[in-house]
């Protein structure tokens, strides 16, 4: 009976349900996997995408496996590899809650391109926590591009 008359008033008042709505967007926005990916290096055909992560979940982030898509000035798809950014190894150690880390992503491209005309698209594919827990990269990694 308490539990109907609760879900009644927050489904009949517009301010309790706004404030339901905020206190929840604020928990589930405070835990995630920030992605910062720096510009594009080449050397004839490799390339290297750095990348800063910074985890701010309250457990360690035992792995990470991303894509990275290079592509050119016109948008044509130049290179492609997917792998392991965080564990995924026993010689990678996991990442630790409220710390940062850095990796170079290095591609293979299809033919020698120069470093200012490529631009790297990153998608985060799969993400394990601690004790074999996986939680949904795309409500919890936000990758933040790099700045042309």
């Amino acid at each position: 009976m308490i539990g109907n008359v609760s879900s009644g008033r927050l489904r009949n008042n517009p301010v309790m349900r706004t404030v339901f709505i905020l206190l929840t967007g604020v928990f589930a926005a405070n835990a995630q996997l920030a992605v910062n990916v720096s510009s594009v290096k080449a050397v004839g055909q490799k390339a290297a995408v750095p990348m800063e992560f910074k985890n701010t979940f309250t457990e360690k982030i035992e792995s990470a496996r991303a894509v990275v898509f290079l592509s050119d000035a016109e948008g044509k798809v130049v290179g492609q590899s997917t792998r392991w950014i965080i564990g995924g190894k026993k010689s990678r150690p996991p990442m630790k809650p409220n710390s940062t880390n850095t990796f170079n992503f290095v591609v293979s491209l299809t033919t020698p391109h120069p470093s200012t005309n490529l631009k790297a698209t990153v998608k985060v594919t799969r993400l394990v926590l601690e004790h074999g827990r996986t939680v949904d990269p795309n409500q919890e990694v936000i990758i933040k591009p790099a700045e042309k």
